[in-house]
Protein backbone atom coordinates (compact mmCIF):
# COMPACT_ATOMS: atom_id res chain seq x y z
CA UNK A 1 0.00 0.00 0.00
CA UNK A 2 1.27 3.44 -0.88
CA UNK A 3 2.00 5.24 2.43
CA UNK A 4 2.20 8.74 0.92
CA UNK A 5 -1.54 9.64 1.29
CA UNK A 6 -1.53 8.40 4.89
CA UNK A 7 1.56 10.43 5.72
CA UNK A 8 0.11 13.51 4.03
CA UNK A 9 -3.09 13.15 6.06
CA UNK A 10 -1.09 12.74 9.30
CA UNK A 11 0.93 15.85 8.49
CA UNK A 12 -2.23 17.85 7.78
CA UNK A 13 -3.86 16.79 11.04
CA UNK A 14 -0.80 17.65 13.12
CA UNK A 15 -0.18 20.99 11.44
CA UNK A 16 -3.86 21.93 11.77
CA UNK A 17 -3.61 21.09 15.46
CA UNK A 18 -0.88 23.71 15.73
CA UNK A 19 -3.61 26.32 15.31
CA UNK A 20 -5.72 24.85 18.11
CA UNK A 21 -4.42 27.14 20.84
CA UNK A 22 -6.83 27.33 23.73
CA UNK A 23 -9.00 24.35 22.76
CA UNK A 24 -9.83 21.58 25.20
CA UNK A 25 -7.83 18.36 25.26
CA UNK A 26 -9.20 14.87 26.07
CA UNK A 27 -10.44 14.61 29.63
CA UNK A 28 -11.27 18.31 29.80
CA UNK A 29 -7.74 19.60 30.46
CA UNK A 30 -6.86 22.85 28.76
CA UNK A 31 -3.78 23.60 26.73
CA UNK A 32 -1.25 25.34 28.96
CA UNK A 33 -0.16 28.50 27.23
CA UNK A 34 3.25 30.01 27.86
CA UNK A 35 3.48 32.54 30.66
CA UNK A 36 5.83 35.46 30.85
CA UNK A 37 8.01 34.90 33.90
CA UNK A 38 11.56 35.00 35.14
CA UNK A 39 12.01 31.39 34.06
CA UNK A 40 15.64 30.90 32.93
CA UNK A 41 16.71 29.34 29.67
CA UNK A 42 16.34 25.56 29.43
CA UNK A 43 18.79 23.59 27.27
CA UNK A 44 18.82 20.04 25.99
CA UNK A 45 21.43 18.13 24.00
CA UNK A 46 20.48 14.80 22.44
CA UNK A 47 22.81 12.59 20.40
CA UNK A 48 21.46 9.65 18.41
CA UNK A 49 23.78 7.01 16.99
CA UNK A 50 22.24 5.21 14.00
CA UNK A 51 23.58 1.71 13.34
CA UNK A 52 22.30 1.01 9.82
CA UNK A 53 23.03 -2.40 8.21
CA UNK A 54 24.55 -2.33 4.71
CA UNK A 55 24.63 1.48 4.77
CA UNK A 56 26.43 4.39 6.39
CA UNK A 57 26.02 4.54 10.17
CA UNK A 58 26.02 8.07 11.55
CA UNK A 59 25.61 10.42 14.52
CA UNK A 60 22.63 12.80 14.74
CA UNK A 61 23.02 15.60 17.37
CA UNK A 62 20.12 17.91 18.25
CA UNK A 63 20.45 20.95 20.53
CA UNK A 64 17.46 22.92 21.83
CA UNK A 65 17.09 26.11 23.88
CA UNK A 66 13.79 27.29 25.38
CA UNK A 67 12.84 30.49 27.17
CA UNK A 68 9.16 31.04 27.93
CA UNK A 69 7.46 30.90 24.50
CA UNK A 70 10.68 30.95 22.43
CA UNK A 71 12.04 27.66 21.09
CA UNK A 72 15.38 27.45 19.23
CA UNK A 73 16.79 24.27 17.74
CA UNK A 74 19.85 23.13 15.77
CA UNK A 75 20.18 19.72 14.08
CA UNK A 76 22.73 17.83 12.01
CA UNK A 77 22.27 14.65 9.95
CA UNK A 78 18.55 14.89 10.67
CA UNK A 79 16.85 15.79 7.39
CA UNK A 80 19.67 14.17 5.40
CA UNK A 81 23.29 13.13 5.85
CA UNK A 82 25.81 15.98 5.86
CA UNK A 83 22.88 18.37 6.27
CA UNK A 84 22.23 20.89 9.04
CA UNK A 85 19.11 22.80 10.00
CA UNK A 86 18.26 25.76 12.24
CA UNK A 87 14.81 26.25 13.71
CA UNK A 88 12.72 28.81 15.57
CA UNK A 89 9.38 27.97 17.16
CA UNK A 90 6.64 29.10 19.53
CA UNK A 91 5.92 27.04 22.67
CA UNK A 92 2.13 27.13 22.83
CA UNK A 93 1.89 24.40 25.42
CA UNK A 94 4.66 25.37 27.84
CA UNK A 95 3.84 26.81 31.21
CA UNK A 96 2.86 25.78 34.72
CA UNK A 97 0.67 22.70 34.99
CA UNK A 98 -1.67 22.37 37.96
CA UNK A 99 -0.66 19.50 40.21
CA UNK A 100 -4.11 17.92 39.97
CA UNK A 101 -4.22 17.88 36.17
CA UNK A 102 -4.28 14.45 34.57
CA UNK A 103 -3.46 15.63 31.06
CA UNK A 104 -0.57 17.73 29.78
CA UNK A 105 -0.55 18.98 26.20
CA UNK A 106 2.53 20.60 24.62
CA UNK A 107 2.74 21.90 21.08
CA UNK A 108 5.47 23.83 19.28
CA UNK A 109 4.97 24.95 15.67
CA UNK A 110 8.31 25.77 14.01
CA UNK A 111 9.94 26.99 10.84
CA UNK A 112 13.43 25.90 9.80
CA UNK A 113 16.12 26.45 7.23
CA UNK A 114 17.87 23.35 5.86
CA UNK A 115 21.34 23.49 4.31
CA UNK A 116 24.02 21.06 3.10
CA UNK A 117 23.33 18.02 0.92
CA UNK A 118 19.67 19.14 1.08
CA UNK A 119 18.74 22.83 0.93
CA UNK A 120 15.30 24.17 1.65
CA UNK A 121 12.65 25.61 3.94
CA UNK A 122 10.77 23.38 6.37
CA UNK A 123 7.63 24.05 8.42
CA UNK A 124 7.32 21.61 11.28
CA UNK A 125 5.60 20.86 14.55
CA UNK A 126 6.38 18.99 17.77
CA UNK A 127 3.36 17.72 19.72
CA UNK A 128 3.04 15.64 22.89
CA UNK A 129 0.11 14.51 25.03
CA UNK A 130 0.85 13.09 28.49
CA UNK A 131 -1.54 11.34 30.89
CA UNK A 132 -0.58 11.23 34.56
CA UNK A 133 3.11 11.31 33.56
CA UNK A 134 2.82 7.62 32.63
CA UNK A 135 1.38 7.46 29.11
CA UNK A 136 2.68 9.78 26.42
CA UNK A 137 1.93 10.11 22.71
CA UNK A 138 4.14 12.41 20.68
CA UNK A 139 5.16 13.24 17.15
CA UNK A 140 7.96 15.29 15.61
CA UNK A 141 7.27 16.04 11.97
CA UNK A 142 8.15 18.44 9.18
CA UNK A 143 7.80 18.93 5.45
CA UNK A 144 10.95 19.97 3.60
CA UNK A 145 10.51 22.13 0.50
CA UNK A 146 13.72 21.58 -1.46
CA UNK A 147 14.74 24.90 -3.02
CA UNK A 148 16.92 23.21 -5.65
CA UNK A 149 14.46 20.65 -7.01
CA UNK A 150 10.82 19.80 -6.35
CA UNK A 151 11.73 16.13 -6.56
CA UNK A 152 13.67 16.64 -3.33
CA UNK A 153 10.58 17.61 -1.33
CA UNK A 154 9.76 15.13 1.42
CA UNK A 155 7.88 14.54 4.65
CA UNK A 156 9.69 13.45 7.84
CA UNK A 157 7.89 12.03 10.87
CA UNK A 158 8.81 10.37 14.17
CA UNK A 159 5.67 9.36 16.14
CA UNK A 160 5.97 7.33 19.33
CA UNK A 161 3.85 6.04 22.20
CA UNK A 162 5.43 5.30 25.59
CA UNK A 163 4.48 3.97 29.00
CA UNK A 164 6.44 4.68 32.21
CA UNK A 165 5.63 2.13 34.94
CA UNK A 166 8.17 3.93 37.16
CA UNK A 167 9.71 7.38 36.85
CA UNK A 168 13.09 6.18 35.55
CA UNK A 169 11.84 3.67 32.95
CA UNK A 170 9.92 4.01 29.69
CA UNK A 171 8.93 1.45 27.08
CA UNK A 172 6.88 1.82 23.95
CA UNK A 173 6.47 1.75 20.20
CA UNK A 174 7.97 4.07 17.60
CA UNK A 175 7.82 4.71 13.85
CA UNK A 176 9.89 6.76 11.43
CA UNK A 177 9.70 8.06 7.87
CA UNK A 178 13.02 9.51 6.72
CA UNK A 179 15.26 10.00 3.65
CA UNK A 180 18.53 10.10 5.61
CA UNK A 181 18.91 6.41 4.76
CA UNK A 182 16.81 3.77 3.01
CA UNK A 183 15.41 0.40 4.06
CA UNK A 184 13.00 -2.04 2.37
CA UNK A 185 10.14 -0.46 4.39
CA UNK A 186 9.22 3.16 3.66
CA UNK A 187 7.78 3.51 7.17
CA UNK A 188 9.99 1.93 9.80
CA UNK A 189 8.34 0.54 12.92
CA UNK A 190 9.79 -0.77 16.13
CA UNK A 191 10.08 -0.48 19.91
CA UNK A 192 12.05 1.48 22.47
CA UNK A 193 13.39 1.02 26.00
CA UNK A 194 14.64 4.06 27.92
CA UNK A 195 16.19 4.86 31.29
CA UNK A 196 16.61 8.22 33.00
CA UNK A 197 18.64 9.45 35.96
CA UNK A 198 18.39 13.04 37.15
CA UNK A 199 19.12 15.16 34.05
CA UNK A 200 20.32 12.26 31.89
CA UNK A 201 18.35 9.97 29.62
CA UNK A 202 19.40 6.88 27.65
CA UNK A 203 17.12 5.23 25.08
CA UNK A 204 17.55 2.29 22.70
CA UNK A 205 15.33 2.10 19.62
CA UNK A 206 15.04 -0.98 17.39
CA UNK A 207 13.43 -0.28 14.01
CA UNK A 208 12.20 -2.98 11.62
CA UNK A 209 12.92 -5.85 14.04
CA UNK A 210 12.76 -9.19 12.27
CA UNK A 211 12.95 -7.61 8.81
CA UNK A 212 15.83 -6.90 6.45
CA UNK A 213 17.35 -3.55 7.32
CA UNK A 214 16.88 -3.72 11.10
CA UNK A 215 18.25 -0.44 12.45
CA UNK A 216 19.35 0.26 16.03
CA UNK A 217 19.40 3.82 17.38
CA UNK A 218 21.30 4.52 20.61
CA UNK A 219 20.29 7.82 22.17
CA UNK A 220 21.73 9.79 25.07
CA UNK A 221 20.46 13.15 26.25
CA UNK A 222 21.08 15.72 28.97
CA UNK A 223 19.07 18.72 30.12
CA UNK A 224 20.59 21.75 31.82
Amino acid sequence: MNATPQLALLASLVLVSCAARGQATPGGASIKTATVSAQPWEYNLTIDGYIVPDATSYINPVFTADHNWLHLEARYNYENLRTGSLWVGYNLGRGDVDEGDKWEFDITPMIGGVFGRTNGIAPGCEVSLNYRKKFEASINNEYVFDTTSKSGNFYYAWPQLTYSPVKWLQVGGVAQHTVAYHTPLSIQRGFLVGFSHKKWEFVTYVLNPGFAGTTVVLESGVSF
